[in-house]
């Protein structure tokens, strides 16, 4: 039987939000989703419309469902082209004001059919509904997804060559970061860290654990938030998997641990470090499950000139204690409840909710299964020979190869659903062609300021 919003209840808590919004100077409302390639689509409606929005949503177009990086369409099984309508309604519990864009509030929106259907396409809706088939289990997941970032001037350049994680990036930048320190801070995120990174003009935010798909949500919140402070100083941001050909890139590592009636199972257990079974058994289906996982977490063609051994970037389908060159790094934190596990194969130019909805799907067949983890990986696998290697492997090393490991994927296909499976596919399988025979820097340069 199909489900349908409580449409009277959230018109009732529109009304009353934007009363308050009013009083905090609020003219307009922005709703966003992200779609399959990862880009943030938007509707705003002015402030007397939100309870309207609320209710019957905002219309559409379902063809979004199969746009690629450069705005145009390619087709899937369920897609209508131009036909056809959908409702974003906004998500009230997330509805902040932007601090960086005085006079708008934003909201994350799920989609749905006309009737008031969850639409089967909604990235939104599928890690929800994977997130509540964890909680059934009685188990319970927290993550955050960090956040990188290259800041270039006006012309495009890197604002800044200082040191990697030097002082000396954050002192030129002092001013532009406490700004974006202030403006995550007055929207009710709690910034964990705030430093320079590794890359030419390169920053990254770390924010404080919650449910997965509110972590999708903030992450979201987190770069329209950066971005709004970059452009009152002048800055340009780039998102993008590699700025500059050669060098390291921006990842979006997803960090999460399970819990169980308030325990985190990442630590205090009898397996190794302290992981217990269910903990176990969840990561070792996430990492099973990555070379299929990458065709959601590194979707681009341009991902794969950032997922290179040596860079940092966890090239290989292997996992180990602190071990920042295995694509699933454990952490073991200096209290109980830091302790997590970090998937640093993923970028930015992923759709959060897939990414975080595709692992969460892995883990849960591994806990199905009683999947082991396989032996630790404790060094760089890239200067182990292959005898040595053990059961880590080279992940993909293209977008090609991650699409023909997602095919193979019944996992992936039955956990996301026809009309969705098939539309990830089909901005994929496009997107490769879209880039068919461009060069590395081609790629670098058509998506750097898509992202």
């Amino acid at each position: 039987m199909a489900i349908t919003y409580p449409r009277a209840e959230r018109a009732a808590q529109a009304r009353t939000a934007a009363v308050q919004l009013a009083a905090d100077g609020i003219d307009g409302v922005v709703f966003g989703w992200v779609d399959n390639a990862g880009l943030t689509r938007v509707k705003s409606v002015p402030l007397t419309q939100l309870a309207h929005a609320a209710e019957y949503g905002v219309g559409a177009a379902p063809c979004f469902d199969v746009s690629l990086v450069d705005d145009s369409f390619t087709v899937a099984p369920s897609s209508t082209g131009p036909v056809g309508d959908l409702r974003l309604v906004p998500d009230l519990d997330r509805l902040v004001a932007l601090a960086a864009q005085p006079g708008w509030a934003w909201a994350p929106a799920d989609r749905y059919a006309q009737d008031g259907t969850p639409h089967p396409g909604c990235q939104r809706g599928f890690a929800r509904r994977v997130t509540e088939a964890i909680e059934r289990r009685g188990l319970s997941v927290k993550a955050g997804i960090e956040v990188e970032w290259v800041v270039a001037d006006s012309a495009g350049a890197p604002a800044t060559l200082a040191p990697a994680y030097g002082m000396t990036r954050f002192i030129e930048h002092s001013d532009y970061l406490r700004e974006v320190l202030r403006a995550l801070t007055d929207q009710g995120l709690t910034v964990l860290q705030l430093h320079p990174e590794y890359a030419a003009g390169q920053f990254e935010v770390s924010i404080a654990a919650e449910g997965p798909v509110e972590a999708a949500d903030t992450t979201m919140l987190v770069r329209h938030t950066i971005r709004a402070v970059s452009a009152r100083h002048s800055l340009r941001v780039s998102y993008a998997p590699v700025f500059t050909e050669g060098s390291l890139g921006n990842g979006s590592h997803l960090h999460l641990s399970l819990w169980r009636q308030g325990r985190n199972l990442a630590h205090g257990g009898p397996g190794r470090h302290g992981l217990h079974p269910d903990a176990e058994q969840f990561l070792a289906g996430a990492l099973a499950e990555l070379p299929a996982l990458l065709a959601l977490g590194a979707p681009s063609v341009a991902s794969y000139l950032r997922l290179v051994p040596s860079r940092f970037a966890g090239a290989y389908r292997c996992w180990g204690l602190e071990n920042r060159e295995a694509a699933l790094r454990l952490i073991t934190g200096s209290a109980a409840g830091q302790a997590n596990a970090e998937f640093k194969c993923f970028d930015a130019a992923a759709n959060p909710y897939l990414v975080v909805g595709g692992v969460l799907a892995a883990g849960l067949a591994g806990l199905k299964s009683g999947l082991p983890l396989p032996p630790e990986t404790p060094s760089d696998p890239a200067a182990l020979g292959p005898a040595a290697l053990g059961p880590a492997e080279r992940l993909p090393t293209s977008l090609p190869e991650a699409i023909d490991a997602y095919e193979k994927s019944a996992l992936l296909r039955q956990a996301l659903g026809p009309e969705l499976y098939e539309a990830v596919l089909a901005v994929r399988q496009a997107e490769v062609e879209l880039f068919s025979g461009h060069t590395d820097a081609d790629v670098i340069e058509a998506v750097r300021w898509r992202y």
